[in-house]
């Protein structure tokens, strides 16, 4: 039986490229990259993730970490971002590498992806397609299933590994195919279109942009505040507070006594201070600015100190 390692990131169109594979009798083995902005609360916990690939009745479902590799092309995407901080084209080349890679460990025959041909006009045209298949060296092994008939016949095919004419020839944004699959396959949630990375979101990527603009430490631990609270980011200064009681909580596990913490002795939130320097007074202010209670008590002539908090 053949052994597909399919790039499994829990929206439709991977989903159904695992399906159909599934169905022609193929062992479907679904990877799902994660880092902090995409696929980042499976760390936390695995159940859904486990709970989905049985329910679809892939044979294997494996979480990899991919944050450093990714980071260290988010600062220099060789093919550039998309419509804000994503890279979209290298991300996916990085993905398919390492997808590659782990084909021996995992007795892989080849590789699949949901991509579908003109569905995103940056990273799913016929020429990004082809350079991310030249640039990721799985030229031959890589299967793209819901556009196959329109796109070169793969090594994969030729082999008889796979029947052509079972796979498909969608093309374009519109999703009315992949709808009727999803209905034919019985599939009780239908993921909605979005493609999941964080880095497309407006406040969250624009940070990211000027986080790498400032040119300011972006590291595996610095990346995680990225999604989360309220930046400050003044020079060489760059600073997170959280908005809630739940981000103060993820700031706090997240700084683990590696960055330093401040709130106030009033209820206010949490500082942390990610890069930089700042003036007590400026700590202060800032979060001063962000309590209520603290400026009803200044105004009514209570003292209000600045406090250190434990990680």
């Amino acid at each position: 039986m053949a052994r597909a390692l399919l790039l499994f990131s829990e929206g439709l169109d991977s989903l159904l490229a695992g399906l159909l594979l599934k169905d022609q009798g193929i062992e479907v083995y679904a990877i799902r990259f994660i880092t902090p902005f995409f696929g980042w609360h499976l760390k936390d916990d695995l159940t859904p993730f486990e709970n989905k690939i049985r329910e679809l009745g892939f044979s294997c479902g494996i979480i990899k970490d991919i944050t450093e590799d990714f980071l260290a092309i988010l600062k220099n995407p060789r093919h550039g971002y998309g419509c804000l901080a994503n890279p979209c084209i290298y991300c996916k080349i990085l993905m398919l590498r390492i997808a590659k890679d782990l084909m021996s460990e995992l007795s892989a025959d080849f590789i699949v992806t949901g991509e579908v041909l003109g569905e995103r006009p940056m990273s799913q045209n016929r020429q990004a397609l082809e350079i991310i298949e030249r640039e990721s060296l799985t030229k031959g092994i890589l299967l793209r299933p819901l556009s196959a008939r329109l796109l070169p016949e793969t090594e994969v095919e030729k082999k008889g590994l796979v029947v052509r004419s079972k796979l498909l020839a969608i093309k374009g944004r519109q999703r009315t195919e992949q709808l009727r699959l999803a209905k034919e396959y019985g599939l009780k949630e239908i993921p909605t279109p979005a493609g999941g990375c964080l880095l497309t979101d407006p406040i969250i990527g624009g940070r990211t942009l000027e986080v790498l603009k400032r040119d300011l430490p972006l590291t595996v631990d610095t990346a995680k505040f990225l999604v989360l609270g309220r930046h400050y980011i003044d020079g060489n200064t760059w600073c997170v507070l959280g908005r809630n009681e739940e981000e103060n909580k993820k700031i706090i596990a997240l700084a683990c006594g590696k960055f330093p913490l401040f709130t106030l002795s009033e209820p206010a939130p949490v500082l942390c201070l990610i890069h930089g320097e700042m003036e007590e007074e400026r700590v202060f202010e800032v979060l001063a600015s962000r309590s209520k209670k603290t400026k009803l008590a200044i105004s009514e002539g209570r003292e209000v100190k600045l406090c250190a908090v434990r990680g």
